[in-house]
């Protein structure tokens, strides 16, 4: 077929559209609310673990992220928020791409007042989330320690959380990055990072407690 003859049945057979109809493809064309494809990653790869899987910090920080989930099951917030260091911070960021939370949006930016403030508010016995039954089941692996020292050491690990309420079951997942710091108290959290993978999906109803 000729250039002409496909100019031709292009401009005759297929709309174009102008401005920025134009610009969908794909399934956005089909439903305008779908989210275009993002490039892929190119980061540096993720850092391999900076100790074997025999030394005794590997198993300590394991121990302190199983305990971890296991208050946050058994809803003992308070030992929650002891896990804590004075300045410690929770932080749940809106994408991956997120570097800080003093000036951007954040589903989670929380120190030890404002965790203190969100524990007064699911245990009042008031609160109506708290009202049907609500439960959780964490599971946390691929624990890695990226770096350790004698004051800081630097974890991220994999979770994924079955949350219950009502009747209806709603899934949990992403990745944590903790900075902890020792004390006289043991391994306390300087900063929890979590990224979910569904941060920007749709919720029926908000997170009430800490993921």
């Amino acid at each position: 077929m000729s250039n002409t003859k496909i100019v031709k049945a292009l401009t005759e057979d297929v709309v174009i559209f102008e401005n920025s109809e134009r610009a969908r493809t794909g399934a956005q064309a089909i439903a305008p609310d779908h989210s275009p494809r993002r490039a892929p990653r190119t980061g540096a790869l993720p850092a391999n673990s900076a100790i074997t899987s025999s030394d005794p910090l590997q198993r300590e920080v394991e121990q302190f992220l199983f305990n971890q989930a296991e208050l946050l099951d058994g809803k003992h917030w308070q030992a929650f928020i002891d896990l804590f260091a004075d300045d410690g911070i929770y932080w749940a960021p809106v994408s991956r791409e997120q570097t800080e939370w003093l000036d951007s949006p954040s589903i989670f930016a929380e120190d030890r007042d404002l965790m203190t403030v969100r524990m007064g508010r699911i245990t009042h016995p008031n609160a109506w989330s708290q009202a049907p039954a609500w439960e959780t089941s964490h599971v946390v692996a691929n624990v890695v320690v990226e770096s350790a020292s004698a004051t800081l050491v630097q974890a991220r690990s994999r979770f994924q959380v079955m949350e219950l309420r009502r009747d209806a079951v709603r899934m949990l997942g992403g990745s944590y990055r903790h900075t902890l710091k020792r004390t006289p108290e043991g391994l306390r959290i300087q900063v929890q990072r979590v990224d979910l993978i569904n941060a920007q999906a749709p919720w029926d109803y908000v997170i009430q407690g800490w993921v």
